[in-house]
């Protein structure tokens, strides 16, 4: 990536967490800062819109749908601090895609190696359920995510709906179908810019608990991707 991409990545960023376009995500994301559980009582939220996190010359985007309440959201940081959290970094840790095995604050070392990690919505919804429009509205931060991370090859995502919303965004910036683009664990698809678009299952407790997904399972698809797009 050249000097000028991280810039614009980082001014974008500014812009993201600067956002108020969406009036219910706004005032949810602050309200959840208010209500907080009783265990983060202490504890300042973030309560404004997640930026990605990364390499900025990675290979592999990792996307997830949202922050959570009280992960991302109060964190600051994405996919940190929340029991998807503990799973996900612990999974990129025993491959070597991140440097450590958790992922708590944003100031706890954390290094993702030729990884980026973003989100198709910037701020937490009301029942994990954004609406079309709050999507499109983060369509152009993404469009730009795209754009300043040239170096993507494949897009894996967190769970049916971040990838349901990667497959929205394509037809919206071709302005054409794609049809078949039906989300399993492992599924692969060339996207119209080809680059890949791989479905994993989210790595929530409910999906952990009931054992639909497990980190043997997490890590053979992390493996199975870096290997096949020679990441």
């Amino acid at each position: 990536m050249s000097f000028k991409n991280k810039e614009n990545l980082n001014a974008l960023n500014k812009k993201i967490v600067e956002c108020k376009k969406c009036k219910r995500l706004v005032l949810f994301r602050n309200k959840i800062a208010k209500d907080k559980r009783k265990m983060y009582l202490n504890e300042t939220y973030w309560a404004k819109p997640v930026t990605g996190f990364g390499d900025v010359n990675a290979n592999l985007l990792i996307i997830g749908l949202a922050p959570a309440a009280h992960g991302g959201n109060r964190t600051g940081r994405v996919f940190t601090g929340d029991k998807s959290s503990e799973f996900l970094f612990e999974c990129l840790g025993t491959v070597g895609i991140s440097n450590q095995k958790f992922s708590l604050h944003k100031n706890d070392n954390l290094k993702l190696n030729n990884s980026y990690l973003t989100l198709s919505l910037k701020c937490v919804p009301p029942n994990d359920k954004p609406t079309s429009l709050e999507l499109k509205n983060c369509y152009s931060f993404f469009r730009e995510e795209l754009n300043y991370l040239e170096n993507v090859k494949t897009i894996l995502a967190l769970g049916k709906v971040a990838f349901d919303s990667i497959v929205n965004f394509y037809k919206e910036q071709y302005n054409r179908p794609l049809k078949g683009y039906k989300f399993s664990h492992g599924v692969e698809f060339v996207l119209p810019d080809k680059r890949k678009l791989v479905g994993c299952y989210h790595p929530s407790p409910r999906n952990v608990n009931t054992g639909r997904i497990d980190k043997k399972k997490f890590t053979l698809l992390i493996r199975k991707v870096l290997k096949n797009n020679k990441i």
